[in-house]
């Protein structure tokens, strides 16, 4: 089954899968063999055996946790809708390729796998930044690693339940089943809201938050998140990268196919 589904071109797209080709027993697989998926449960491993061996007492860990879990969302909010949605990291040389790479490539095509999980490289330093003070804040060494694991185990949560956001599958609860229509109107129909995955709470309180396509208006700039031609001109490096003009839709985008 394992080797099965690793190897079946039907799909795979070069050296990544195509969700929207996929089930849900298939995604368990790849999911549960992806190298950056590996890489987290790694680290958690390891942040969490920092935790035991500097363990003083419950409060300040448990509290440490609870904390990264209520900031979490909001964090990853901000930069999803500020940094990622915003123009200015395409308009430099210097982190063209960086903006390409974790965010306008998953909106040209959002159901290829390699480029929904961003690049450890980028995410693993943002969660080390966003968990590690807040810890150690409260519980010095333990609570720092407590922390950290935290972040850790919280995106590969949040990384699932996007891929399950983009796959050919239609979840069997009503709350994952809304989750999923919130996160391809996202994709297909208005790119300025809807910005979380797993939580829309940030989206309410900060208004950017719709239920259906009668929200708000389709947005043009849904797949190249106003990288277009004109824009490519202006700031080539990306389109350099790409070797060919941003599109308006991705391949085989006609329809939101894999809404609930």
């Amino acid at each position: 089954m394992i080797t099965n589904t690793l190897k079946n071109s039907s799909i795979r797209t070069g050296r990544s899968f195509d969700l929207g080709k996929m089930n849900l027993s298939q995604l368990w697989i790849a999911y549960l063999t992806y190298p950056t998926i590996l890489l987290y449960f790694a680290l958690a491993l390891v942040s969490y055996a920092l935790m035991v061996y500097n363990f003083a007492s419950l409060a300040p860990v448990a509290i440490s946790i609870i904390s990264v879990m209520l900031v979490y969302p909001l964090v990853w909010y901000c930069i999803h809708r500020f940094i990622l949605h915003g123009r200015f990291l395409y308009r430099m040389k210097w982190t063209a390729t960086l903006w390409k790479r974790i965010h306008f490539d998953h909106h040209q095509d959002p159901h290829l796998l390699d480029v929904l999980f961003g690049s450890p490289l980028n995410t693993i330093p943002t969660i080390a930044i966003v968990t590690i003070p807040i810890g150690y804040a409260i519980g010095n060494i333990a609570g720092a690693a407590a922390a950290f694991g935290a972040g850790l185990t919280i995106t590969c949560i949040y990384e699932f339940f996007h891929c399950i956001q983009h796959l050919n599958y239609k979840p069997r609860m009503g709350w994952i089943q809304r989750m999923k229509q919130r996160h391809v109107l996202h994709h297909f129909h208005n790119e300025n809201g809807n910005y979380g995955i797993t939580s829309f709470v940030a989206d309410r309180l900060f208004r950017s938050y719709y239920v259906d396509a009668r929200g708000c208006p389709r947005s043009p700039t849904v797949f190249n998140l106003g990288y277009d031609v004109n824009e490519a001109k202006q700031y080539p490096w990306v389109m350099e990268e790409t070797g060919s003009p941003p599109r308006d839709r991705p391949d085989g985008a006609n329809t939101t196919r894999n809404a609930a």
